[in-house]
């Protein structure tokens, strides 16, 4: 009996999660009305079509590979993606796989389908995004937010989008460009305010990069124009990288920027905001390359050099990362950038790597660890080709079986016995011979 399995997905959590229920129930009313035997059902909750890095989509396509369905049932081609790459991938894998592809909206699934679809899912996705971008720029030249609220403000109680100053954080962020505009260093005020037990951003603690951010991009505190009385919106936009799906920020150029001032909201007097920027010029003047980032190079490619140990270190006081604070030297992250851990031991990177691979090589070379590797191996050399001499004597006892069988039939042949059944048998021994 043919095995049909079923994929539903709904898209953001905005949706309902009952809409996994009403696919898989309608697909199943389809599966009983072709006789056919309910298969796997795969799901996705609050995934986005244009993905396919989706746990239940992931786990479809395994079983297509192992043959655990020969139909594969959804609602609609868009259910399963919305990405013209992805469909035809999709439907290139479950043809290579034997699958049938059907849906409830446009039956079973072809090459004209997977061109058509795939062509309105990628244009649908595209108009969705103009029409979300026109939606918030309307809200940003009204002067109400065009996304979250940030540090220093909360929504107006009664006033969907309104912001207004919130005192305490508006305290602390005068703070933080006071203390900035008379010397004192992102990293230095993060550990100042972590001592003072008040909460950043989201109530976690304070560290350098939430202070000075990226001051092309706008971010960071020092960068943020809110807090001057001017609302700047569309500065950088979000493609996804195809490998992998993940949004990338691209900034946008100065003209495409939206602009509106909100001189309520302002927090930081122009007279210290202009000597925070003045200062970060100085600053950036004195780097070179400029900010770190040379020309041509996108902002996502300008990574640090990677270490034998990049990643894999962790501070034994507060189990925070032990990263590079220096040219050659690794030390605690907290430390350095927040002030939260009292662990201001470091070690040089070259020291770091020569003691841990020279006591791997101590360990492992030990000569019980390799007696006992030695057995180990030998014990599952004998194990696995006993296994395959094994499966070699079965094979080799089932071809004689098989040559034996065909002689008889052959045999049968010559005598006169011959219909079409034994002609079928023996093109069956034959192709198992």
């Amino acid at each position: 009996m043919t095995i049909a399995a079923i994929y539903a997905r709904y898209s953001s959590e905005l949706q309902r999660a009952a809409s996994i229920e009403d696919q898989v129930r309608v697909c199943r009313q389809r599966i009983e009305a072709e006789g056919w035997a309910a298969g796997p059902v795969y799901t996705d909750h609050a995934a986005s079509g244009a993905s396919h890095l989706r746990p239940g989509y992931q786990a479809l396509l395994e079983g297509a590979r192992e043959g655990r369905y020969a139909v594969l049932l959804a609602e609609s081609l868009d259910r399963l993606s919305r990405d013209q790459e992805h469909v035809a991938g999709l439907f290139k894998r479950l043809s290579f796989a034997g699958v049938r592809l059907v849906t409830l909206s446009e039956g079973e699934i072809g090459e004209l389908h997977v061109g058509l679809k795939g062509t309105m899912g990628a244009l649908y996705l595209k108009e969705l995004a103009e029409k979300t971008r026109r939606g918030l720029e309307g809200r940003v030249r009204r002067g109400l937010s065009g996304g979250g609220i940030c540090y220093g403000y909360r929504t107006r109680p009664g006033s969907p989008g309104e912001r207004c100053i919130e005192p305490a954080e508006a305290a602390v962020v005068t703070r933080i460009f006071e203390a900035f505009a008379a010397g004192r260093s992102p990293r230095a005020i993060a550990g100042e305010l972590n001592a003072a037990a008040i909460p950043g951003p989201r109530g976690r603690p304070w560290g350098a990069s939430t202070i000075h951010g990226n001051w092309r991009r706008g971010t960071g505190i020092l960068n943020n124009a809110l807090y001057a009385g001017q609302l700047v919106w569309n500065r950088q936009r979000f493609v996804k990288a195809p490998e992998t799906g993940r949004r990338q920020a691209r900034p946008n150029p100065p003209e495409a920027w939206i602009t509106e001032p909100v001189p309520d909201l302002r927090i930081v007097e122009d007279a210290l905001w202009q000597a925070v920027k003045a200062r970060q010029a100085e600053t950036r003047a004195a780097v070179s390359p400029e900010a770190g980032e040379p020309a041509g190079i996108r902002a996502e490619r300008a990574r640090r050099p990677v270490y034998l140990f990049s990643g894999l270190l962790t501070c034994g006081a507060c189990g925070g990362g032990y990263v590079l604070v220096g040219k050659r030297h690794y030390g605690c992250a907290n430390t350095r950038n927040r002030g939260t851990c009292g662990n201001r031991r470091t070690i040089r990177r070259d020291l770091l790597e020569s003691t841990v691979l020279d006591g791997l090589a101590e360990h492992l070379l030990h000569p019980d660890l390799v007696a006992g590797f030695i057995a180990e191996y030998q014990r599952e050399w004998t194990r696995a080709t006993g296994a395959a001499r094994a499966a070699r004597d079965g094979q080799q006892a089932e071809l004689t079986r098989v040559r034996r069988a065909i002689v008889n039939l052959v045999e049968a042949v010559k005598a006169g016995l011959f219909s079409a059944s034994l002609k079928a048998e023996l093109e069956d021994l034959e192709a198992r011979r």
